[in-house]
């Protein structure tokens, strides 16, 4: 099956307009054929790639590049848009006339809350037995999307979250889903590492100076500590910023930096994956416990919800700073290779009319099993609220 952008040139799709790029998006979906459209935080670019085919292609060496889609269960493979099998096109895109939405009322199945308060409170039982020290445990609501127009919802995700990783993602032999999510797994440019750390969560209520308790301080901190003690065999100059208050949307979370240089020499995308992924973030501490837990408990399949996603292996050209005295350095660019994941939370999946929300919260021994079904509930709103 061949559609249009297989007759884009290289000097078309650098000319694209919003509007061609949305359209160009909307054609694909209507053909059946994979690809994915997105925006990093805080850019007006949005990338796609557009499959040629509806092959299904697996992540196995992490050497591979191309955008990359992975499940919670890390002993499943991820999924992999290619590169040299997809069309590249961007754009640039700002709709201030839609940057808000209206907020909508939806009403809350009693019998979701109580099956998610136990399952909350069997967590609780299983940290104060000594099984596991945290654990994340999510629940999924289903919203009807009678009237569901794909490229309205990515706008409205766009315009909404600005400081979010926005994305839609399509397979025909997987599904549709679509998130905007605050944290970043990792960045890799070059030799250097970064990893964010995120927890904690209140609503925002127009201030980041809040009052944050000592259970979610410490939620914050095993998440970190986690990180660094795998880390700290891999990498060198290892860089942890002090915690502060962030805004997601409508949430405020804690947010702790860790930085580091990457020894090239013993450098393995795959197995530095293989050991943060799933972090206690999204998982628990320890992971093999928490996760087992999860899966044994949790009344659904997570698939990929808090699982991660981002392009694998880019190619960025970065530009020298130039000054008066070295005018020519503007003629050169450097030519690094560059990963950039990004934890697949505040998203959904369209099923069948239905949008299927996926939300969770940290569990700890200090836990409040009502105040966490509230969590889950504004976290909720998001994805609700572009609906």
């Amino acid at each position: 099956m061949q559609i249009i952008n297989h007759f884009i040139t290289k000097k078309e799709i650098d000319l694209f307009t919003s509007d061609m790029f949305f359209e160009t998006i909307q054609k694909q979906f209507k053909n059946k054929l994979p690809f994915v459209a997105y925006r990093k935080p805080n850019t007006l670019e949005i990338k796609a790639l557009l499959q040629f085919n509806d092959d299904i292609h697996y992540v196995e060496s992490y050497s591979e590049v191309g955008f990359v889609f992975a499940p919670f269960d890390d002993s499943e493979k991820g999924i992999l848009m290619p590169l040299e099998s997809a069309d590249k096109i961007e754009t640039s895109y700002f709709d201030k006339a839609q940057e808000k939405s209206k907020k909508s009322i939806f009403y809350l199945n009693q019998e979701d809350k109580q099956q998610h308060i136990k399952l909350i409170e069997k967590g609780i039982n299983s940290i104060k037995n000594n099984l596991f020290q945290k654990v994340v445990l999510s629940r999924k609501e289903t919203v009807s999307v009678s009237e569901f127009n794909l490229i309205d919802i990515f706008k409205n995700l766009l315009n909404n979250y600005p400081l979010a990783f926005v994305y839609c993602w399509y397979h025909p032999k997987i599904g549709l889903w679509l998130g905007a999510t605050p944290e970043t797994l990792m960045k890799i440019e070059g030799n250097q590492f970064s990893m964010m750390a995120l927890a904690g969560t209140q609503e925002y209520k127009g201030t980041l100076d809040v009052f944050w308790e000592d259970k979610e301080k410490r939620e914050q901190q095993i998440v970190t500590d986690f990180i660094i003690a795998n880390l700290e065999s891999l990498v060198q100059k290892l860089q942890v910023s002090e915690v502060e208050t962030v805004k997601a949307g409508n949430l405020v979370h804690l947010k702790t930096m860790i930085k580091a240089s990457l020894k090239l020499e013993t450098f393995n995308l795959k197995h530095i994956l293989s050991v943060l992924h799933p972090t206690p973030a999204v998982c628990g501490m320890p992971k093999v416990p928490s996760k087992r837990f999860i899966l044994d408990n949790e009344p659904y399949n997570r698939e990929f919800y808090t699982g991660y996603l981002g392009e694998l292996n880019f190619e960025n050209k970065i530009s020298p700073k130039s000054s008066k005295r070295n005018i020519e350095n503007r003629a050169y660019s450097i030519t690094k290779k560059s990963s950039q994941l990004y934890v697949n939370l505040r998203c959904m999946q369209i099923k069948d009319n239905k949008a299927l929300i996926y939300i969770g919260g940290g569990i700890t021994e200090a836990s409040n099993s009502e105040k966490e079904w509230e969590e889950t509930v504004s976290k909720s709103r998001v994805i609700k609220n572009i609906l």
